[in-house]
């Protein structure tokens, strides 16, 4: 049987959870101009999500069974013009400056912009930008194992934060549409011989559902105690409390909509551009 991975952590779990949502759901919302939406992606950190997209294109060769070392540095040059930092925050600009309304985008900026939100946020930062996935999620998981065993409700506060982030409970979804959308068109590109075609990928998807449910609330809750280690438990409280605004909510919906287009999109590019480093194999 086939193993699918899932993509790196920072896809699946991050400042704004990366959940399917349909952005024309916005259209015909009272939009924020250009200048008040990029101090609004350097306010809430949104810039630095967006960038840190590009670390998640290690997985690609993984997930397709090849081994980018074979490349050298024309694995490192193709994945860097996919993932061209300055054009995947065009394209997340574009899209908010049609859909992000003024007064939900006031909302978000001035809790991010109060000490607590600047806090948050530079942690958040130095969290996407962390390279080594595996090394932050044992540390985190270190974490967990440490506060349930002193009795802490800090991972029952985490779990929380990720409901909040993800409150639709679409964000497995989200993972495994990127996934497919990927695995196909390395597929028709001549990438990979895959061994399903399209229903008989969802099938399977279907079945793997429930396990990449928990590997994803396990990742998310590492990530968060990573992440918040620097945080006391009322602080934490009052940032979920923020998240669990309707208002907060609703940028939530949208930044992510945002971030699954902007990564679905590159890892298609991806899988098309991988023709001209990589003959056929087997998945």
């Amino acid at each position: 049987m086939i193993q699918l991975k899932t993509l790196r952590t920072v896809v699946m779990q991050s400042l704004f959870g990366f959940v399917f949502a349909s952005v024309s759901a916005f259209s015909g919302a009272q939009a924020a101009d250009r200048d008040r939406v990029i101090a609004f992606l350097e306010t809430t950190g949104f810039d630095v999500a967006l960038d840190s997209i590009a670390l998640s294109a290690e997985m690609a060769p993984d997930m397709l069974g090849i081994d980018a070392g074979d490349f050298g540095a024309a694995w490192v040059r193709l994945s860097q013009d996919v993932f061209d930092l300055t054009e995947m925050r065009e394209v997340a600009l574009g899209i908010l400056e049609e859909t992000l309304e003024e007064d939900v985008l006031a909302h978000a900026a001035e809790f991010y912009a109060s000490p607590l939100g600047a806090r948050l946020v530079a942690a958040e930062n130095a969290s996407h930008l962390v390279e080594d996935d595996e090394t932050k999620q044992q540390a985190g998981l270190r974490i967990i194992s440490d506060l349930v065993t002193e009795g802490s409700e800090r991972p029952q506060l985490f779990q929380r934060m990720g409901q909040a982030i993800d409150a639709d409970g679409t964000g497995v979804k989200a993972i495994q549409e990127i996934q497919f959308r990927f695995l196909m068109a390395a597929s028709a590109a001549g990438v990979i011989d895959l061994q399903l075609d399209a229903d008989g990928l969802r099938a399977f998807m279907k079945d793997q559902e429930a396990s990449t449910q928990m590997a994803m609330q396990a990742a998310g809750m590492a990530g968060n105690a990573y992440t918040y280690q620097g945080f006391s438990d009322a602080e934490i409280l009052t940032y979920i409390e923020a998240l669990e605004h309707p208002m907060m909510q609703r940028v939530y919906e949208l930044l992510n909509a945002v971030t699954f287009e902007i990564t679905a999109s590159r890892f298609e590019i991806l899988a098309y551009r991988l023709q001209d480093l990589a003959p056929a194999q087997d998945l």
